[in-house]
């Protein structure tokens, strides 16, 4: 499955079938010898929710929620028929998500609310210079770059985001686990373009649903961008983010935008 170019192996795992999702993701994600993709997400059952979903990275890692998987495995669920309305909700990580189906291949969903806010922290680079860089969690930990304040990266599309990326990735100001890193253009004041290098890929993707969501929330603070913004990733897709900004933060955050079915199939395990 594809939501708006992050791309998933998707499982009815209700069976038990996978019984190692790590060792799997590493050799169903691997673009070379398996199918290929930027994580697996499996669908469980929940005690408290309509199902449960399990994300694992093309590493094996579990580095948290994941929007465009999220809103797969809603598409998904729905499909197969694990569901039965257009609104439901499912647990991913300890943390209760409200999904709604409004079309075909658009999916919505109730995010958890950004907390960890930390704003311009100064990230020095192997070659000495110093990136504006702003920290949020949104479901999974996200550094955001604005191109404005960091000349010396040139222009969002010609930007070096792997290079720059990966180290920052691994920077000691995100240690222990590292964050997934966005590089942001603010286009006007409903619109950004973002493009992002996610942990656990090891690569820029072509769209990151919670860094959409990380990159709108601080667009928001540093640029007064509002609701709804419209988010254009790197396939050419949009996704769309909404929420309320109030004195203590911000709340009732959605992430909107399409979850795609590319093939069904199977492989032996």
């Amino acid at each position: 499955m594809s939501g708006a170019g992050n791309d998933f192996v998707v499982i009815d795992n209700r069976n038990g079938i996978i019984i190692d999702p790590s060792i799997f993701a590493q050799k169903v994600c691997d673009r070379r010898f398996g199918i290929g993709a930027d994580g697996i997400l499996l669908l469980e059952p929940a005690k408290s929710a309509d199902f449960m979903m399990k994300y694992f990275n093309a590493d094996g890692s579990n580095a948290g929620m994941c929007g465009n998987g999220g809103r797969c495995l809603a598409k998904f669920a729905y499909d197969i028929g694990a569901v039965h309305s257009e609104r439901f909700r499912f647990e991913a990580f300890g943390h209760f998500y409200e999904a709604e189906r409004f079309g075909a291949d658009q999916y919505r969903l109730h995010m958890k609310n950004a907390g960890s806010l930390r704003i311009a922290e100064q990230v020095q680079l192997a070659d000495g210079r110093n990136l504006a860089a702003h920290y949020i969690n949104t479901g999974t930990d996200h550094s955001v770059v604005f191109i404005r304040e960091n000349p010396g990266i040139g222009a969002l599309g010609n930007a070096d985001i792997v290079r720059i990326g990966r180290e920052m990735r691994f920077h000691t100001v995100y240690q222990p686990i590292g964050a997934n890193i966005n590089f942001v253009e603010v286009l006007n004041d409903r619109e950004i373009a973002v493009r992002t290098y996610e942990r656990g890929v090891e690569d820029e993707t072509l769209a990151c649903g919670t860094g959409s969501v990380a990159s709108a929330i601080l667009s928001a603070i540093r640029y007064s961008v509002k609701s709804p913004v419209t988010v254009n990733v790197r396939s050419g897709l949009q996704l769309h983010v909404s929420f309320d900004r109030t004195e203590n933060g911000f709340t009732n955050v959605h992430l909107a935008g399409p979850a795609v079915t590319v093939f069904h199939g199977e492989i032996d395990l």
